[in-house]
């Protein structure tokens, strides 16, 4: 993590790293590091799941991500973040987000979390394909995601 920025932002095309995406996010000065791992699930209701893959407007995608990341910052008491996304074919039980917060206390922590995984889903350039059971593919588009997921 570039040490003169609170936060750190990736667009990935392999699997994602949690362990240095923790160390990335922590500080001593913290006691709450927040981990939020999104991953492929095989059932959305009666919906099978195969995999997914995941595109962006790469630019776009990590300027939005930066604004969050420097609004998460100045609303809640948080003093690093660490975003990951991954792009590409995402299987089953695998992380495609990964968002990492580190606060002096923990409520802090998850409510910047959670803002961060929500607006992610509504703002960010990041469109999701479902691969299904039956064979049949659907884009979602981000504002669609964020409605049921």
């Amino acid at each position: 993590m570039n040490p003169d920025l609170p936060f750190q932002i990736q667009l990935v095309d392999e699997a994602i790293d949690v362990s240095t995406l923790l160390k990335e996010a922590h500080r001593a000065d913290c006691g709450a590091v927040l981990l939020f791992l999104g991953t492929t699930r095989e059932w959305t209701g009666s919906e099978r799941t195969i995999q997914l893959e995941y595109e962006a407007y790469r630019e776009m995608a990590i300027q939005e991500l930066r604004r969050l990341a420097e609004q998460a910052l100045v609303t809640y008491e948080v003093k690093r973040i660490a975003i990951t996304h991954r792009l590409g074919i995402v299987s089953l039980s695998e992380a495609s987000v990964a968002i990492a917060v580190s606060s002096p206390h923990r409520k802090a922590a998850f409510l910047a979390g959670e803002w961060l995984i929500d607006r992610l889903k509504e703002v960010v350039p990041i469109w999701k394909r479902d691969f299904s059971g039956d064979g049949s593919t659907s884009w979602k588009h981000p504002i669609e995601r964020s409605q049921t997921t």
